[in-house]
């Protein structure tokens, strides 16, 4: 008997963004997404820190293109049904739907697109997940009110959810509400908008955009129940346990606070309130949080109905100086981490980490006691195409069956309810971290380079044959 539930979820995820292109097609609007150029400029947008909210003729913008799921969707939909998905996880473009962000009516042929969609996965059995936003700001609402800096953010995002519940009711079950919501405090503009003006103390600014977006996460959680009665909302976390690098008290310190700028998020999402050490840490910073009783009442109001959240690495914090400059890892990552002397990493330094996964699964539980869902992970990588068309990425599978088995040691060993697993991302897609084509996730090769060159023919990997068995054995048969 296999250890994963008989109803356990197998599947994938992508992102409207890094996958539809057709950016300005049937009347959608500009998004944040759509401004973030590939090459060097690309973290200094992406970061907040390089105002750009239009597109230039001296940079490539790979999102406007992408892999143009928008035409191929029952096409690569049919793929994720041959392997056998039980879930499908993708995200509604903002500007689809609202172009401008907060329009009084909806934008009808973006709503029929993912209606299409929707259909598409429920034909096959598939049950959809959907991110509502998944680093995607209305341009409109940034040149407006400054993205997520503004309260009046709270009632667009509410408007926009209001269209997508209300037409997709009985249809989606799943829901999500901001993709990996701690990533503002790193990538600003991609994860709220946000652009940082000479003199702003940006500290403050963060969290006070992190507190629109859980407010609007509350609020939209208690409007899908109103109008969707059994939906299930869940919030979303780019996770990863903070190991201390030494056992030095100092160090563990430091990796109980690196682990709390995530926490914030979810203790929020999750118990309906801040947690006293958020309090006071704002305080010692001199943050003042734009807080409201009605807005601590919806908190509470709208808490979530299950964690979920992306692990592609453990990550690895110090104390010590010298230890920071001899172990931090080199460019220009997100999320700060040391390296971990005990893990290898991918071709883009990634440690690989499958039992630090069983950590994250564990702390996550023992600290909200809710159903926890793992709706990304995945090994970007160089894949090579053989002249007979095939392509062999034992790598891959080496990485999804260790992460795999440590899944159901938590679930047989730990006695952790895990919902389902949507792997990252099924098809290759552009990287969100780096813009690139070549570095590949899928199961589903897509012929395009980062330059944008390519016949957007779909090939199956060895890894596809591979998840198949994986889902059709219930996680059984790793082999």
């Amino acid at each position: 008997m296999s250890v994963f539930p008989e109803n356990f979820l197998w599947g994938g995820a992508t992102a409207a963004n890094q996958c539809e292109g057709a950016y300005l097609t049937d009347g959608r609007g500009l998004s944040s997404v759509d401004v973030v150029p590939f090459g060097p400029d690309r973290m200094a947008v992406a970061r907040g820190q390089l105002k750009m909210l239009a597109c230039d003729a001296e940079h490539i913008y790979p999102a406007h293109d992408a892999i143009d799921m928008y035409c191929h969707y029952k096409e690569d939909i049919a793929m994720f049904a041959e392997m056998g998905f039980k879930v499908y996880r993708f995200s509604i473009s903002w500007t689809r739907i609202l172009p401008a962000g907060d329009d009084d009516h909806p934008n009808e042929a973006g709503l029929a697109f993912y209606e299409s969609l929707i259909d598409e996965c429920l034909k096959y059995g598939i049950e959809p997940l959907v991110t509502i936003c998944h680093f995607d700001t209305p341009i409109a609402l940034i040149e407006k009110y400054g993205g997520w800096k503004d309260r009046r953010m709270i009632d667009a995002y509410l408007k926009f959810c209001t269209a997508i519940f209300t037409r997709y009711k009985g249809k989606v079950k799943y829901w999500l509400t901001f993709n990996e919501i701690n990533m503002l405090l790193h990538l600003s503009f991609m994860g709220a908008g946000l652009v940082f003006e000479e003199g702003e103390d940006e500290q403050e600014v963060k969290y006070r955009a992190a507190h629109y977006e859980i407010v609007a996460s509350a609020k939209a959680v208690k409007l899908a129940h109103e109008i969707m009665p059994g939906a299930m909302v869940g919030c979303m976390l780019a996770a990863g346990q903070y190991y201390p690098f030494t056992c030095n008290p100092d160090d563990v310190y430091t990796a109980m606070e690196a682990d709390r700028d995530n926490y914030f998020f979810t203790d929020a999402q999750a118990r309906g309130a801040y947690p006293v050490w958020a309090w006071k840490r704002m305080e010692r910073a001199g943050i003042r949080l734009d807080c409201t009783e009605e807005d601590l009442a919806a908190m509470k109001e709208g808490t979530v109905d299950f964690i979920s959240f992306s692990y592609y690495a453990s990550r690895s914090a110090s104390a010590d100086p010298e230890t920071v400059a001899k172990y931090r890892k080199p460019g220009n990552a997100a999320i700060f981490s040391l390296l971990n002397p005990y893990l290898k990493a991918s071709e883009w330094g990634w440690q690989i980490d499958p039992v630090g996964l069983r950590i994250t699964l564990n702390t996550l539980y023992d600290r909200y006691q809710k159903p926890l869902f793992i709706v990304e992970n995945g090994l970007g990588a160089v894949d090579k195409v053989e002249e007979d068309g095939s392509i062999h990425d034992n790598y891959r599978i080496d990485y999804l069956r260790a992460h795999i088995e440590a899944m159901g040691k938590d679930i047989s060993e730990d006695g952790v309810p895990l919902l389902g697993y949507t792997m990252w991302g099924p098809i290759n897609l552009v990287s969100a971290s780096t813009g690139e084509m070549k570095k590949r996730y899928g199961f589903i090769y897509v012929d395009k380079d980062n330059d944008g060159n390519g016949t957007l023919e779909r090939r199956r990997k060895d890894s596809f044959y591979w998840y198949k068995k994986v889902i059709a054995t219930n996680g059984d048969d790793l082999s």
